[in-house]
């Protein structure tokens, strides 16, 4: 069983950046891959972004070139740091983990999920 928790998100405004973490409890979080998802009120949740075990990243189009998720296996975290944030960025973001440890933008391929965290950018 993995445990996952979101912290960092917040109110900023239009431009301004933000740092989400998702600490995992687990040992084997290393084999993992980590995705973001985010869900804005009334709408379906959607993929952000995703690292494999080896760093490499994917990412939705809406957020390429202004996210960066990235992972620390020593802490068991990943992180994703959003850059030049939009009021279209509002929502709750999910961290989730994959134990396949494959790369994917697919909801239904995670196994685990935090409680998300709320972002709000205002313009």
């Amino acid at each position: 069983q993995v445990q996952l928790v979101e912290s960092g998100g917040g109110l900023v405004q239009a431009g301004g950046s933000l740092r989400l973490s998702c600490a995992a409890s687990g040992r084997t979080f290393s084999s993992y891959a980590m995705g973001w998802f985010r869900q804005a009120p009334g709408k379906e949740r959607k993929f952000v972004a995703a690292i494999n075990w080896s760093g490499r990243t994917y990412y939705s189009d809406s957020v390429k070139g202004r996210f960066t998720i990235s992972r620390d296996n020593a802490k068991n975290t990943v992180y994703l740091q959003m850059n030049s944030l939009k009021p279209e960025d509002t929502a709750v973001y999910y961290c989730a983990a994959d134990s396949r440890g494959l790369i994917t933008g697919y909801r239904s391929e995670y196994d685990y999920w935090g409680q998300g965290t709320q972002v709000t950018v205002s313009s």
